[in-house]
């Protein structure tokens, strides 16, 4: 098994899950996949930070940083990160907060993110494309350069093509589809 299909079995595992849901965007649906259950087990962490990197260099993608949304992008950015260090090719990570922080510098953005760097947004899964938007508004307010979106799941329901539309490029690790193929989900 190699280790897009072990990450695919992993997901179907311990993330993928079939019933009554409400996401995060108030859309129902049948499926749910709770990433985190993923992206934070060590297998998890590895698989993401090879698969992740290799998807980055594939598509031609050389950024100074990856991140987003806190919490779900936070694991995958730095298994990425960690992975390009043990790699030679570093890549750091940032995370964006849903709000500006209220004290302190006040700051929204964390981490190793500093204006006019080349990033890669993360999101964790992709629905309708409204969190990473988000991410990108914060990324693009302290004027970094959005190389592409990466997502590890995409749940295949359009936020892949709102997300291009708006002049994002989208690469992702799974396809919904691929989930509900492993758990042989045939409906």
């Amino acid at each position: 098994m190699n280790e897009h299909e072990r990450l695919i079995e992993l997901l179907a595992e311990r993330s993928f899950k079939i019933g009554d849901f409400t996401l995060a965007s108030g859309r129902k649906s049948r499926y749910y996949v709770d990433a985190r259950t993923t992206t934070l087990s060590a297998e998890g962490q590895a698989l993401i930070g090879v698969l992740g990197l290799s998807a980055l260099q594939k598509a031609g993608l050389s950024p100074q940083a990856v991140g987003g949304l806190t919490m779900g992008a936070d694991p995958i950015a730095y298994a990425i990160a960690h992975r390009s260090f043990l790699d030679g090719c570093v890549i750091e990570a940032f995370t964006v907060r849903k709000e500006p922080k209220g004290h302190g510098a006040g700051r929204q953005i964390e981490g190793c993110l500093e204006p006019g760097q080349s990033v890669v947004v993360i999101e964790d899964t992709i629905t309708t494309g409204g969190s990473a938007l988000k991410a990108c508004r914060a990324v693009e307010a302290v004027h970094a350069r959005i190389l592409a979106i990466l997502a590890l799941v995409d749940r295949e329901e359009g936020g892949k093509e709102t997300l291009e539309e708006a002049g994002y490029r989208v690469i992702s690790l799974v396809r919904l589809s691929e989930l509900r193929e492993r758990v042989g989900d045939r409906d």
